[in-house]
């Protein structure tokens, strides 16, 4: 299901700002441009792994310039489970797998407080296991009979 953007009568341009600046805060980050790092380099692998429907909801919650970021990525053909993202997010930027784990926990939890439960569950559900820990919520598994 698409849903309408939350942030629709915010100007976008300050939306981004804020964003920004929260990443900042909560991961404590020394400067503005190195939480703009983290987002661009979190949104960037995101972007590989989100398809479909749960793709278009997304990016038409964030704020524009973050959209960008996470729609200019071409879906991967495969899907990476959430120990494996975090992997290649330390790969592509050149840090380690404790600084990249921190630097998309940091993100996803944002950009969930930002877009919601109903949207964050949903683009959870149709990624391998090990998303939900990394936006922050609990990774509830189906238990065998």
């Amino acid at each position: 299901m698409i849903r309408e953007p939350r942030n629709g009568d915010a100007p976008l341009d300050t939306t981004f700002g804020l964003l920004l600046e929260k990443i900042r805060y909560e991961g404590a980050y020394p400067t503005r441009e190195r939480a703009e790092e983290s987002l661009r380099a979190v949104l960037g692998a995101l972007g590989r792994q989100v398809t479909g429907d749960e793709r278009v909801a997304l990016a038409a919650a964030l704020p524009e310039e973050a959209a960008r970021v996470f729609t200019a990525e071409v879906p991967a053909v495969r899907q990476l489970a959430g120990a494996a993202f975090v992997r290649e997010l330390a790969e592509r930027t050149g840090g380690t797998p404790v600084t990249a784990r921190w630097d998309a926990g940091v993100v996803l939890s944002r950009l969930a407080a930002l877009v919601g439960d109903d949207l964050v569950a949903d683009v959870v559900r149709h990624l391998p296991p090990g998303y939900a820990l990394l936006f922050g919520r609990a990774e509830l598994l189906a238990q065998a009979a």
